[in-house]
């Protein structure tokens, strides 16, 4: 069974590299004790958004209503000092209302542009699936290219973008699947689960001593890491070694998803490179300038599970995504 990566391992004794890639380090472990602030027992996707920023991805977040999806993402925007802007996906959202348009000046007799909420450092679409396909579409130009396309002029977002969408399962009453293609431009699907029991005792406890998820400061968040350790942890992951062993294992992975009887569609090389960034970032979160295939089974689920679709027939038998990738990791010869 492969590992999770669960959180962030306590420090032991980093390869060699320079003090800014260290501090950025120790900058960006301490964000798990500050979201932890305000949300309780939710390390792996804590640490899926930390790797999706490492990489310059999205991610997609997905669990029942009230399980502390927003407000984990909100802490992660306060903790990080990131300019953060919201968006409530609805029936009646229109790509307008996300990318910006064209207002027309009375007094200049001229059209401006105005800038809409995707232009920003963090975007939180909440409930993303709870608007029609259309409007989703408006978010793919600017989680591929980083820019924004209106009257045919091409408008850059701010460095660093990453987009936080979040979604109820496709069960619910109300919701639209979000396409292949898509689906295909988030780095990470994280699965937000239910709290342990001790874990929803802690969040009573909290609330019960005035705790309010509307006030992130008086629960004492604070920015503990800046943009300046984002980008040197981004040069130190950039430098993170990956031997063609490793290499090898993860196309070998990926090309076996392409040849499972329960699949009707299986991982895209578009897929493989995620997997290989996901691997090189969690290696240096752990502490080593080189990858091993412990880190790729590591993010083999959050990077591989949406890029896969199954079948009807294997669905009808209760097979899963998660259950495939898991096959996988289980019959494939691990490189030493």
């Amino acid at each position: 069974m492969h590992s999770n990566p669960r959180s962030f391992p306590k420090r032991g004794t980093p390869p060699v590299s320079t003090p800014t890639a260290d501090r950025a380090r120790a900058s960006l472990e301490d964000l798990r004790t500050e979201i932890a602030k305000a949300v309780v027992g939710q390390d792996p996707a804590v640490t899926g958004l930390v790797v999706a920023l490492l990489c310059r991805g999205h991610v997609l977040l997905e669990g029942a209503p009230g399980v502390a999806k927003t407000l984990l993402v909100r802490a992660l925007s306060t903790a990080l000092e990131l300019d953060t802007k919201r968006v409530q996906f609805t029936p009646d959202l229109m790509p307008s209302d996300v990318t910006g348009s064209l207002v027309y000046d009375a007094r200049s007799a001229e059209f401006s542009f105005q800038p809409g909420p995707v232009f920003t450092n963090l975007l939180l679409a909440d409930e993303i699936n709870r608007t029609p396909p259309k409007t989703q579409a408006s978010l793919l130009e600017a989680m591929e290219e980083r820019q924004v396309t209106v009257d045919g002029t091409p408008r850059p977002l701010p460095e660093p973008f990453l987009v936080a969408a979040t979604q109820n399962p496709v069960e619910y009453e109300g919701t639209y699947p979000l396409p292949e293609a898509q689906l295909d431009r988030f780095l990470l699907k994280l699965t937000v689960p239910l709290p342990a029991r001790q874990d929803e005792i802690d969040i009573l406890t909290r609330h019960a001593a005035g705790f309010s998820p509307r006030d992130l400061a008086a629960a004492g968040l604070r920015p503990v890491a800046s943009t300046a350790d984002l980008d040197a942890a981004r040069a130190a992951v950039a430098k993170t070694s990956i031997s063609p062993e490793v290499t090898g294992y993860i196309v070998d992975i990926c090309r076996a998803t392409r040849e499972s009887p329960s699949l009707s569609l299986g991982v895209s090389p578009r897929g493989a490179t995620a997997l290989l960034s996901t691997s090189r970032a969690w290696a240096w979160l752990t502490g080593r300038d080189y990858v091993t295939p412990d880190d790729v089974k590591a993010l083999a689920l959050p990077t591989l599970r949406h890029r896969i679709q199954l079948r009807p027939e294997a669905e009808m038998e209760g097979v899963t995504a998660d259950s495939v990738i898991n096959a996988v990791l289980a019959h494939l010869p691990v490189p030493r």
